[in-house]
C-alpha cells in the first residue's frame, strides 16, 4: 500500500439527512443519524476516504499512520482527535483554527483542499438523493472522479471496461 506524502490536509464530515424532523436537532459531531467519513487529501494529488464509527483520537491517528508517510506535513482544524500526532511519529503538524481565520493561507496553513472535496462529495451525492445504498461505493467514485478532467475519467472507463470483456 502506497502512503500519502507531502503537504497532507485531513478532515472529518458528516453525511446523511439535514435534519430529521422531532428526532435530532444536532449538526456535525454528535448527531446519531450520520455516516461520520475521514478524509485526507494530499495537495495536488488525490484524496482518501474512509468511513470511521467516531472521531476520537486513536480512531484518527490509527488511519493517519497507515495512510500518510512519516515525514509529511499534517494540516487539521483545531479539533482535539488531532492532538498528538507529533507523539505518534509525524514531524510537522500545523493547525487551522475555523473560528478565527479559516480561509488563511499564511504560511500555506489551510484546509481548503479537503473541504472543497468534501463539497464536491456532497454535491454529487445529493443528486443521487444522499445514496443511502451503496453510499460506500459512491465514496470511493467521489475520490476517483476528483480533480480528473471527463476525458480522462472517459478513457479509464473505457480500459477498464475492455480489460473486463477480456477476461
Amino acid at each position: 500500500m502506497q502512503k500519502l506524502v507531502g503537504d497532507i490536509e485531513v478532515d472529518e464530515s458528516y453525511f446523511g439527512p439535514r435534519r430529521i424532523k422531532g428526532k435530532s436537532s444536532k449538526r456535525g459531531r454528535g448527531t446519531r443519524f450520520k455516516k461520520v467519513v475521514f478524509g485526507i487529501y494530499e495537495r495536488e494529488g488525490s484524496a482518501y476516504t474512509r468511513i470511521i464509527q467516531n472521531c476520537k483520537k486513536r480512531t484518527l491517528h490509527a488511519v493517519m499512520t497507515r495512510k500518510i508517510a512519516l515525514d509529511s506535513t499534517i494540516y487539521s482544524d483545531s479539533w482535539k482527535g488531532y492532538n498528538g500526532l507529533v507523539d505518534v511519529g509525524f514531524d510537522k503538524h500545523f493547525r487551522v483554527s475555523h473560528n478565527k481565520d479559516q480561509f488563511s493561507k499564511r504560511n500555506g496553513a489551510h484546509i481548503n483542499g479537503i473541504e472543497a472535496f468534501w463539497s464536491f462529495c456532497k454535491r454529487r451525492m445529493s443528486k443521487f438523493n444522499e445514496t443511502k445504498k451503496n453510499f460506500p461505493l459512491h465514496l470511493k467514485e467521489c475520490e476517483w472522479r476528483w480533480k480528473k478532467r471527463s476525458e480522462v475519467q472517459y478513457q479509464e472507463l473505457l480500459k477498464f471496461v475492455t480489460n473486463l470483456s477480456k477476461s
